[in-house]
C-alpha cells in the first residue's frame, strides 16, 4: 500500500513538472527569442503598421490567402505570456472585429482549459473512489476472514481446554486402577 503510495505521488510530482513545462515553456521561448520586457522599441520595430483590406479572418479561404491571416498569427505570438494583450500600441489594436474574435477565441480557450482541468479533477475522483471502494472491499475481506480465525481459534483452544481436562481425568483414573492393580499383587513391567 505505501509503495502505490509513493507511485502515485510520484506520478503527481512528474505531471506537476510536466504541466508547468508546457505552460511556461512557449512563453519563456518567445521571450528569449524576440527579446525581454520593456523594449518597446523592438517590439513597434517587429510590427509595423497594418493596413488590412481583406475579409475578417474567419471568413478567409484559406488561411493563407490573406493577410490577416499573419496578422492573426502575429498577435497570437504576441500573446505568448498567456493573455491577448490587444492594447493600443499594438498591430491590429484598431480593428475592432478582430479584436472581438481575439477575445472570443481567449476565453473559449480559457473555457476549454477550465473543462479540461474539471474533467481531469472528475476522472482523479472517480478513480480515487474506485481505489478507495477496493480498498474497503478488500478491508472487508480482511476482517471476515480475521473473524473466521478468531473464531476457529476460539474452537481449537476449547477443544484444547476439553482434551486437557479428559487427559487429567484419564491420568487420576490410570493412576487409581495402577494402584488397585499393585493392591492385587502386580507388579508391572
Amino acid at each position: 500500500m505505501a509503495r502505490r503510495s509513493g507511485d502515485c505521488m510520484r506520478c503527481l510530482v512528474i505531471f506537476a513538472v510536466v504541466s508547468a513545462l508546457l505552460v511556461c515553456g512557449p512563453a519563456l521561448y518567445w521571450k528569449f527569442n524576440k527579446g525581454f520586457v520593456g523594449s518597446s522599441t523592438r517590439r513597434n520595430s517587429m510590427c509595423p503598421p497594418c493596413v488590412c483590406d481583406c475579409p475578417h479572418p474567419g471568413s478567409c479561404l484559406s488561411p493563407r490567402d490573406c493577410s490577416c491571416y499573419f496578422l492573426f498569427l502575429d498577435l497570437v505570438l504576441e500573446a505568448s505570456d498567456g493573455l491577448a494583450n490587444l492594447s493600443g500600441t499594438d498591430c491590429g489594436g484598431d480593428d475592432l472585429e478582430l479584436k472581438q474574435e481575439m477575445e472570443k477565441q481567449f476565453v473559449d480557450l480559457l473555457t476549454e482549459e477550465l473543462k479540461l482541468r474539471e474533467a481531469v479533477a472528475d476522472e482523479h475522483s472517480r478513480h480515487m473512489n474506485v481505489i478507495l471502494g477496493e480498498a474497503k472491499r478488500a478491508a472487508s475481506q480482511y476482517q471476515k476472514e480475521a473473524e473466521k480465525c478468531n473464531a476457529a481459534t476460539e474452537i481449537c483452544e476449547s477443544a484444547r481446554e476439553r482434551a486437557e481436562a479428559l487427559l487429567i481425568k484419564e491420568r487420576k483414573i490410570t493412576s487409581l486402577w495402577e494402584k488397585r492393580a499393585r493392591q492385587s499383587g502386580w507388579e508391572g513391567e
